[in-house]
């Protein structure tokens, strides 16, 4: 019975929080993902997705289940092989010869100003795959806890909002 009063008062929250419009701070615990497309061609902003796609399945599968931050790093380290071959297949039956670059540890985010928050600039740990030559629109994702960011640039505003919201949108 707790359990189901605590999910309710979860889902409850996540869904107010949502709907007041306010930023999000992303803790500071946190592992981000991070995918950087080549350019802003048609091209590869496709390219990106499919990649952050083929990562958000992979990694909320090997993540669902996660108690805590080490838990997270562990099966993400344990899993670093597969995740690549994950990319290189991908990028491979997509016909892609731009490289990419994956790195797993700590990785420079500049600072973002949205809605009134600023989010600090610094080494944060995290999960980037850069695509050809990183010149592109990036997209983002707080694998740890799972907060989720929307289409992002460097020069421009992001859009926080909870993977609970789009939850409860999926399945009510």
């Amino acid at each position: 019975m707790k359990k189901i009063v605590i999910i309710i008062l979860v889902i409850v929250l996540g869904y107010y929080l949502m709907q007041t419009g306010e930023a999000t701070e992303i803790p500071d615990e946190a592992i981000r993902l991070r995918v950087i497309a080549n350019s802003d061609s048609e091209y590869d902003q496709e390219i990106k997705m499919k990649v952050s796609e083929k990562l958000q399945s992979r990694l909320y599968n090997l993540l669902k289940n996660t108690k805590g931050l080490q838990e997270a790093e562990s099966i993400i380290n344990k899993n670093m092989s597969n995740i690549e071959s994950d990319i290189k297949n991908l990028l491979n039956n997509e016909g892609y010869t731009l490289g990419y670059k994956i790195n797993y540890g700590l990785n420079y985010f500049p600072e973002k100003k949205y809605k009134g928050v600023t989010y600090k600039a610094g080494e944060y740990e995290s999960l980037v795959v850069t695509l050809g030559e990183g010149k592109g629109k990036n997209w983002w994702c707080v694998l740890f806890p799972p907060l989720c960011i929307l289409e992002a640039e460097e020069s421009t505003e992001v859009e926080y909002k909870f993977f609970i919201k789009e939850m409860i949108d999926k399945y009510l």
